[in-house]
């Protein structure tokens, strides 16, 4: 009895000539090969029906087409593989000559499925409303154009832990450990752990280092006073202005990020190459000598 055909939707996320010319070379190497079905293309503006019985989702583009992605996705995540047309790539880390050759791999099924952390972001108005956004990255509370420095609370299970006096707080996942967190000083957490990073961003007192604690605790953001240009981001994609009297929620939320993992592709190997560690440092000159 053969196996049934591996179902594959295709998120191309951007109009950029790269990313088209990607998809048009794709195309026709993904219908030539047996065993896997393309059912479906979406753009970025296009939803995904909760019902879609497929089995992987191959996103092109760069890391925010993949964190774009997993928004058009919502509660219904499906194992995901970013071809990397853009720069760093931590989440789309294959080349699209890298995918090519792992096409006998993908149609034989031989590859394992990781699931990792995502959030639910509540922010909660002072007027009583609320939006919702589920996200991958991090939520940032920032001075943003206020140009000036925020005080910023943080309640963790209903316990104050602090006023932050800072450009910015960060409430980062550990797969967005390498986003805005890392470039703010915040530790490189490893993908699979269930906790969140909670970082400040230029904060006014030396002593304040970043926090790690586990996913199953609610981490509640608020602002005192909020001057003009306090915003909140998610994912860096979703911006929204912050008031007074607004609170931000981050949890855990149900729905998991999924990601497709061949062999010879490990976490560390990718933050060896992304982040150019070489290893020992070079104390000698180019001729040799101390």
């Amino acid at each position: 009895m053969s196996r049934p055909s591996l179902k594959l939707i295709v998120l191309t996320g951007s109009d950029r000539p790269e990313v088209q010319r990607a998809w048009q070379k794709l195309l026709p190497k993904l219908n030539q090969t047996e065993g896997i079905d393309v059912i479906g293309e979406y753009p970025r503006s296009k939803n995904i029906d909760d019902s879609l019985d497929a089995d992987v989702v191959v996103i092109l583009g760069g890391d925010g087409s993949i964190l774009r992605g997993c928004r058009q996705l919502g509660r219904h995540q499906i194992p995901i593989i970013g071809i990397n047309l853009g720069r760093l790539g931590f989440l789309a880390d294959l080349t699209p000559e890298e995918f090519h050759s792992f096409l006998p791999q993908l149609q034989r099924r031989e590859f394992d499925v990781a699931q990792y952390l995502m959030f639910e972001c509540t922010h909660s108005l002072a007027d009583g409303s609320s939006y919702v956004d589920l996200g991958l990255n991090e939520v940032t509370v920032t001075s943003a154009s206020a140009l000036r420095m925020v005080d910023i609370s943080l309640e963790i299970d209903g316990e104050l832990v602090t006023t932050f006096s800072c450009d910015g707080l960060i409430v980062s996942t550990p797969i967005g450990s390498t986003a805005h967190n890392l470039s703010a000083g915040g530790p490189i957490l490893r993908q699979d752990l269930q906790a969140f990073c909670i970082t400040p961003i230029c904060p006014h007192t030396l002593t304040v280092r970043p926090i790690v604690d586990t996913a199953d605790r609610i981490f509640r953001l608020s602002v005192g006073e909020a001057r003009d240009g306090t915003m909140l981001v998610v994912d860096g994609q979703i911006n929204r202005a912050v008031q007074s009297g607004d609170q931000v929620t981050v949890r855990r939320a149900e729905s998991t990020f999924q990601k497709v993992h061949f062999p010879g592709h490990s976490y560390y190997s990718t933050l060896h190459r992304k982040l150019g560690w070489r290893g020992q440092l070079d104390y000698h000159d180019r001729k040799g000598q101390q």
